[in-house]
């Protein structure tokens, strides 16, 4: 099985993921549209935001690339044979497989997928990370979305 997370590396909340039994280019496109649907729905604007992946084939596919330009995202991908480059992405897959996967044997695809939804709206609300303060990604994205809202625009 192959999974594929988005992190919004400023408050570290997983916006989208995928599960499969494949590593089609679908894998990556379904993720970062989960994504974008939900910063859509929060009423963010994603223009200029940049996207930054590995080398994998999924992630420098034609469609993906459409996906990204079509919502003005930059993509930047990490140089070949460079783990430093997406670091925080290695990370997390680290934490999924020791928080979730490599915890028990699973029955297929279904059970991981939906044991999968649950561990993210987890670490998403109420799992502590100690880069934003030993807080949850929930808490310190919300408190920005507030902020936003109630401090002036630039003129």
């Amino acid at each position: 099985m192959h999974t594929t997370f988005i992190l919004d590396v400023f408050h570290r909340e997983i916006v989208g993921w995928q599960v499969t039994n494949h590593m089609r280019e679908s894998l990556a496109r379904d993720a970062l549209t989960m994504a974008l649907a939900a910063k859509f729905r929060a009423g963010e604007d994603v223009s200029g935001l940049v996207h930054h992946s590995d080398r994998g084939v999924q992630f420098r596919s034609i469609r993906y690339g459409e996906t990204l330009a079509e919502s003005e995202i930059v993509a930047s991908v990490g140089s070949r044979g460079d783990s430093y480059d997406n670091a925080m992405a290695e990370a997390l897959n680290s934490v999924f497989k020791a928080e979730l996967i490599d915890r028990k044997v699973w029955s297929g695809l279904i059970e991981v997928m939906a044991e999968t939804s649950k561990w993210v709206a987890w670490y998403n609300k109420t799992r502590l990370h100690s880069a934003i303060g030993y807080r949850p990604p929930f808490e310190v994205h919300s408190e920005w979305i507030n902020q936003s809202a109630t401090e002036p625009a630039a003129a």
